[in-house]
């Protein structure tokens, strides 16, 4: 899906609050976390590169959100290949 912030998928089907945004390239992909919610998250957190991700998702501790589940690179690699081919 698109809107005017870019590329994004709901990585938790059922709340449709929340958004991951795609940006970069197949190879190169960056994320970025939105949740109406929770207006301030956009602007708190910046675009974050996959590597940077799974090397936080390691270390991660908590039990109400799983980083490897939200930042899906399978999704993001298809949302970039197909917006690329539009």
């Amino acid at each position: 899906m698109k809107d005017e912030k870019g590329l994004y998928y709901h990585p938790f089907p059922q709340n449709k609050k929340v958004r991951v945004y795609v940006s970069g390239s197949e190879k190169d992909i960056y994320f970025r976390l939105w949740n109406s919610d929770d207006p301030d998250l956009w602007t708190d957190h910046r675009w974050v590169p996959y590597d940077a991700i799974k090397q936080a998702a390691n270390m991660y501790k908590g039990k109400d959100f799983d980083p490897n589940s939200a930042y899906d690179i399978e999704i993001g690699k298809e949302l970039i290949k197909e917006d690329n081919n539009s």
